[in-house]
């Protein structure tokens, strides 16, 4: 049982990278360099139309993960992996002059677009040699996957001819919206690290394998132009700690590397598998941690945190070599992985990860259809104009953006807190200045738990949540490291030290205003998405929808109220 042992690794090259328009060919129309090829996607977030998705200027690394993938951004970035700055490429991979940029080369991906992308690169492979991977988070993120509870991209995904999924989002719908989902989707859910617990078990309740308390099957074997590839699903491991618990009451979630060893262990060994493929919904330092520690993982197909990553990198393990990709998120990227699959092992194989330049490919005629008449009862809904945007709105950087700083300033003016807060979700849209749409302000909002809440916090409480979730994100073990950025906060600021361990990470808090937030004191705080307990409140999306139908205009700067410390020169960093 080997892993792979020699890889020719094509970070897409200035062509490749480069809009379809500017190329001198079609870049999907790909010929096929081996044995089988694979189609990776992950992360759409229910972003069924060409979209803007500005790459993070903070993806801060500490310890061993400083200036390693993904934790480089911008101009460190460019150089790392040889991208010409000003042009199509770094536009895709790095958030510099966004704006601009975004004007210039247009949006990215839209489930049409990557229809017609993946159909030239299934065709250029040839009959019965390609899979097509979903990585998780395709059905949740927009206000028609809301609506329809994931069952709008369920059928896009249908009809792209995804073959196997994993997920995360997908479980916010609760144990039966993701069974409805499952008996919708014409592919294989795939997830080896969920169980049933041992008081649903002993009740009977439904799962894949009763002996080993599986809930989903754990991987799909496919032949594929005359060799045999597994691909195992690996959901994400903390849904019950990022979520409510109450949607998934009788599931247990984890990484079990030791159950993900087992099962590679079998299929090479009982199932007679040439090639090992895991789709991953783990998040990349994670995925890293894990191909160091399980042999016989020829590939990690990665996703959850959105990282762009054109090289995959590799990982050396008892077994051999196991290499590591993520592939982006919003339908900005295709990853499509072509291997020469010799007898039980990989000979060679190449990568790229192609930006889908919308503007510059033909909508797949039966997906855009379909898309049109899922939209059209509520095109009114959709397309009212809120307010007017006099400045970018983004999300995605470890500490947060400004469109995260609108909802926290809307939740403290609409609640009459002193300080507001929002999550550190990841996904979300970009929205250039110009109108906000109910629609754009959904796709910031848009879960199954949406309530605002109002509680009063002592300032000893605040601080032990902030240090909570900062180790989360900068805890030096990836295992513990439990999805998402940092909580965004306004009404207060802050001084973090990333490199520091839980507990010392936090300080000087202060309110806006200056004054110190005591430890004693208790203060009113806004925010959204509730973990714990069932809320009544008002979803965030209407609270926010009238504080800027009475703003009219908004202008939000790029001030986090975080001040970062001992993190100069990081490459994650943006300067």
């Amino acid at each position: 049982m080997t892993a792979t042992r020699r890889g020719v690794l094509l970070a897409a090259g200035a062509a490749a990278l480069a809009p379809a328009a500017a190329a001198a060919a079609d870049p999907f129309e790909m010929k096929l360099h081996g044995t089988a090829r694979i189609i990776h996607q992950t992360d759409l977030h229910a972003q069924a139309l060409p979209d803007q998705f500005r790459e993070p200027s903070q993806n801060i690394g500490i310890g061993n993960q400083d200036g390693r993938p993904p934790h480089i951004v911008g101009h460190p970035f460019l150089s790392f992996y040889d991208i010409a700055p000003g042009g199509a490429a770094a536009h895709a991979f790095t958030f510099l002059d966004f704006e601009r940029a975004a004007r210039r080369f247009g949006p990215l991906g839209g489930t049409a677009q990557l229809a017609t992308a993946i159909r030239s690169l299934r065709a250029s492979a040839g009959a019965g040699r390609s899979l097509l991977l979903d990585g998780g988070d395709l059905t949740q993120g927009s206000a028609m996957a809301n609506l329809t509870r994931g069952q709008d991209m369920i059928a896009q995904g249908n009809l792209l001819g995804i073959d196997a999924m994993t997920g995360h989002w997908e479980f916010t719908y609760g144990q039966e919206g993701l069974a409805a989902l499952i008996k919708a989707f014409h592919g294989r859910f795939l997830a080896q690290n969920v169980f049933l617990s041992a008081e649903a078990g002993m009740e009977g309740k439904p799962a894949f394998d009763a002996a080993s308390g599986r809930v989903f099957p754990p991987f799909l074997l496919r032949d594929l132009g005359g060799r045999r590839v597994a691909v195992i699903g690996q959901a994400f491991p903390y849904v019950p700690i990022a979520h409510p618990r109450r949607l998934t009451p009788d599931w247990r979630f984890g990484i079990h590397p030791d159950r993900l060893q087992a099962l590679v262990t079998s299929l090479r060994e009982r199932h007679h598998a040439d090639c090992v493929l895991l789709l991953s919904h783990n998040g990349m330092a994670v995925d890293l941690k894990l191909a160091a520690h399980v042999r016989g993982i020829d590939v990690i197909l990665g996703g959850h945190t959105h990282d762009a990553v054109p090289v995959p990198v590799r990982i050396a393990n008892a077994g051999g070599v196991t290499l590591v990709t993520n592939a982006g998120t919003a339908g900005k990227f295709l990853g499509v992985l072509d291997l020469d699959i010799g007898k039980g092992r990989i000979n060679d194989l190449r990568y790229h990860l192609l930006p889908v330049y919308s503007e510059q490919i033909r909508p797949d005629p039966a997906v855009a259809a379909l898309i049109a008449r899922q939209r059209a009862p509520h095109l009114k809904m959709l397309s009212e104009q809120l307010a007017e945007a006099e400045s970018l709105l983004y999300r995605r950087n470890n500490f947060g953006g400004p469109v995260d700083r609108l909802i926290c300033e809307a939740l403290r003016e609409e609640l009459d807190a002193e300080i507001g807060l929002s999550p550190g979700f990841r996904w979300g849209t970009t929205i250039l200045p110009g109108p906000i749409t109910m629609e754009a302000l959904l796709a910031e909002t848009a879960i199954t738990y949406p309530q605002v809440t109002l509680t009063p916090m002592t300032g000893a409480a605040i601080h032990a949540m902030l240090e909570d979730v900062c180790d989360n994100l900068f805890n030096r073990n990836p295992y513990l490291q439990q999805g998402g950025d940092m909580i965004r906060v306004a009404g207060m600021r802050y001084s973090c030290t990333p490199a520091r361990r839980i507990g010392h990470r936090i300080g000087n808090m202060e309110l806006a205003d200056g004054t110190p937030i005591a430890p004693g004191k208790t203060y009113k705080v806004a925010g959204w998405a509730p973990v714990h307990g069932v809320n009544t409140g008002k979803p965030v999306w209407e609270v926010v929808a009238g504080w800027l139908r009475r703003r009219k205009t908004v202008r939000i700067g790029t001030e986090t109220g975080v001040r970062l410390e001992g993190v100069a020169g990081n490459p994650g960093l943006a300067a």
